[in-house]
């Protein structure tokens, strides 16, 4: 039923609000057919103004999960966590409502506006800014590690790998913090999958640098990309010596050519991993004097390398990964 002009000034009336304080424009509300039916099948989200801008530009938000995990919420570089709150006032959709501002910039021949009520919701999703939950990330990945490229399991297709959309479908987590958390897995893309390096063969990577840095005699600050591609290549795929170095040195261009400065803490730090990794336990003077002899000459180990990688016993006489 259609409220005529002496209808809503009546009511006005009644309500004791004076139209001359009023908007000349009316909107009359009512509940349309499929109203009811509508009710549950929209969800309300709250958004950030930050957030609607992204969405007015074009881009997009993503809700990811399993269905054994809280939903979040996932722009392109930050992840939120999905929460249900309930409202006491109903909230109504309507398509094509116009706002007070709205309506005070247009002119309007009718100043009554029957508007169809399209459904209604009690409750509303709200966002809350929350850490990316990235565990998952390693645990997919050491499922089938990288072990090189004549390994015989690299010839085996059932083993499980991992592209990038791979991982944007079952990790919650947004692409920028995904990217970020591969490159401190140390995660190389293989073919178009994301691998981690197997321990054994990350360190044979390794011994072919530092032996090749020996043998040259250079610093270990200042160690050529591309004598190293040409030296090892004959020996290993050029982009897993370009990886090995991008783990264990830091990458700089000096006149026109680029050089890598490897990290000693980086190094004796795996050279501990890999003589502890196969001992229950080790005396700590016995492992101290094998693992300087080890490492690469001129680097010099210490204890505090190790923090929070191993643990020493009460009376500091043993050691164990």
């Amino acid at each position: 039923m259609r409220r005529t002009r002496a209808e809503v000034d009546a009511t006005l009336q009644i309500a004791k609000l004076n139209a001359a304080e009023l908007l000349p424009v009316v909107h009359c509300l009512g509940f349309g057919p499929g109203a009811g039916a509508a009710a549950g099948d929209f969800c309300l989200l709250e958004l950030e103004p930050a957030l609607c801008q992204q969405l007015e530009a074009g881009h997009s938000l993503v809700i990811r999960g399993d269905k054994d995990e809280q939903a979040v919420l996932c722009n392109k570089d930050k992840t939120y966590d999905l929460r249900t709150a309930d409202t006491s006032n109903m909230l109504l959709f309507i398509p094509g409502c116009k706002t007070p501002d709205q309506l005070k910039m247009e002119e309007t021949h009718c100043n009554i506006i029957h508007t169809e009520i399209f459904g209604f919701s009690n409750n509303y999703w709200e966002l809350r800014r929350c850490r990316p939950k990235l565990k998952k990330l390693k645990k997919l990945l050491m499922e089938n590690t990288y072990e090189g490229p004549d390994s015989q399991k690299e010839k085996d297709s059932n083993h499980s790998k991992y592209t990038t959309e791979d991982l944007l479908d079952q990790i919650q987590a947004s692409e920028e913090e995904i990217m970020v958390q591969l490159q401190v897995l140390n995660a190389c893309e293989i073919e178009g999958y994301w691998r981690i390096l197997e321990f054994d063969y990350e360190m044979k990577l390794l011994n072919h640098v530092t032996q090749l840095v020996d043998s040259e005699s250079w610093s270990f600050d200042k160690v050529p990309l591309n004598t190293c591609l040409q030296e090892l290549g004959p020996l290993e795929p050029e982009e897993m010596i370009a990886h090995c170095l991008k783990c264990y040195g830091k990458k700089y261009v000096e006149e026109g050519e680029v050089y890598f400065a490897l990290s000693a803490d980086k190094i004796c730090r795996a050279t501990a991993q890999m003589l502890l990794q196969n001992a229950v336990k080790f005396n700590l003077a016995e492992f101290q004097e094998v693992w300087q002899q080890s490492v690469p000459e001129g680097m010099i180990t210490s204890l505090d390398q190790l923090k929070r990688f191993v643990w020493r016993e009460a009376n500091h006489r043993c050691i164990t990964h």
